[in-house]
């Protein structure tokens, strides 16, 4: 399985991205961009790849661990930014980011202890992804668009292990399916 950790924003946050990221497809040259689905917005933790079948148990036990070790805390969507000279757009976040740099960690550690192949390890960057582009593009008007967005604040109150399926249709602008398929609370259990 395809599988990487996360946290989800809830549906009245993602409603609030959409009507802003619906603001950044109206301006010129939005059409060359591929925009992501609502169901693919998240905070990516840790990205693990292909993860084989006798490895998840491990896994989502290391995970609930991190779960358990992390107390609940506060997180909003907010402004934006771009890698590798447009080729992602991106929305930030504002909150206590370093509570998610910690469970960012803690679940590339997880992966680690459980046996889990992990490339090298780089600082954590809360990013959001909402558009990509196989060239590079001039995403100034994006990052732009996105500087004084902010969404309500939640607590995120859970990690999630999340499945990714790649499009195999080949038919232009398919999006990947993901589907979550484990979801611990964060904080100490009764």
């Amino acid at each position: 399985m395809r599988l990487f950790a996360a946290v989800l924003p809830p549906a009245d946050v993602t409603d609030e991205l959409a009507a802003e990221v619906a603001l950044l497809r109206r301006l010129p040259g939005a059409d060359g961009l591929r925009w992501t689905g609502r169901p693919g917005w998240h905070f990516t933790l840790a990205f693990y790849g292909e993860v084989g079948d006798e490895l998840v148990p491990g896994l989502s036990d290391r995970l609930e661990h991190a779960a358990r070790r992390t107390d609940p805390f506060p997180l909003a969507v907010a402004g934006g930014g771009q890698f590798g000279h447009g080729r992602a757009l991106w929305a930030g976040a504002r909150g206590d980011l370093d509570a998610l740099r910690l469970l960012a960690d803690r679940a590339e550690a997880a992966a680690r202890r459980a046996g889990v192949p992990m490339g090298e390890h780089r600082r954590y960057k809360a990013h959001l992804t909402v558009a990509r582009s196989r060239d590079g593009v001039d995403a100034r008007p994006y990052v732009e668009g996105l500087r004084d967005f902010t969404s309500r604040t939640w607590t995120v109150a859970d990690l999630v292990l999340v499945r990714s399926d790649l499009p195999t249709s080949g038919v232009p602008g398919e999006q990947p399916r993901y589907e979550a398929v484990a979801r611990w609370a964060l904080g100490p259990t009764g």
